[in-house]
This record gives structure tokens, sequence and C-alpha cells, in this order.
């Protein structure tokens, strides 16, 4: 069967964080800096996931 909308949450909820405190509380990739708004942005403009990795070190 699908994957539930809960389900799909719950695979991201480890990896993203909201804190009022980092990147004006919008949602950031855990542990880091980097917005997911900045993420797929970067994806959509056709970056590939090994060129992101490289230009935006963890």
């Amino acid at each position: 069967m699908g994957t539930s909308k809960t389900d799909s949450f719950e695979i991201f909820a480890d990896r993203i964080t909201i804190d009022p405190e980092i990147c004006h509380g919008k949602p950031c990739i855990r542990g880091l800096r980097y917005s997911v708004e900045l993420i797929l942005e970067l994806l959509r403009a056709e970056m590939t996931i090994d060129e992101i990795l490289a230009d935006y070190e963890t």
C-alpha cells in the first residue's frame, strides 16, 4: 500500500527542525543552518545532490 502523510512526516521529522532562534524559525536540516527552502531551491535549479554536498559542506 501507499505511504500516508503521517508516515511521510515521520520520515523527515528526525532530519528537519524548526527553532525560532535558528534561520528565523524556518525549517532547517537538523544540526545545520541550511534551510529546507534553500535545499529545495538548489534542487529546483537542477543542482545534483553531489554538487550541493560539495558546495555546502557539513
